[in-house]
């Protein structure tokens, strides 16, 4: 399975709401990136099928290594741009809604030049 931008998204999400809930169904992936159950459902079969999720008897959904790696390398990245262009004076809101258009297109080699960076501006965004 090629991962893009929206599974990327998907992987995210789970990784989110696991953070913020501390279990995640179907019914809250579809909730958080405002789409239809039936979409998720399939989204998340083939995540199953390609062994990024697994869903317990419950239909909780847990990630599994692969798809842990993924959702914790966008998630990062969400975190550190977001909170790198606040620091540059663009509002917050915006400042996430941007981070989330850029993280997901940025090479390695850009990420870490920005992340260097901004590190070295600001250590607390480590």
């Amino acid at each position: 399975m090629n991962i893009y931008e929206s599974a990327e998204d998907y992987l995210e999400a789970i990784l989110v709401l696991r953070e913020e809930k501390g279990t995640v169904r179907s019914v809250d992936v579809a909730h958080k990136l405002e789409l239809s159950k039936p979409s998720v459902s399939v989204a998340m079969k083939r995540f199953r099928e390609n062994g990024y999720i697994e869903m317990d008897s419950d239909g909780y959904i847990l990630l599994l290594p692969p798809g842990e790696e993924i959702a914790q390398r966008i998630y990062g990245r969400h975190k550190l741009l977001t909170r790198f262009l606040a620091r540059l004076g663009v509002s917050p809101e915006t400042a996430a809604v941007d981070a989330c258009k850029i993280e997901h297109d940025l090479s390695e080699e850009t990420f870490a030049r920005i992340r260097e960076h901004a590190i070295a501006l600001d250590p607390d965004l480590e």
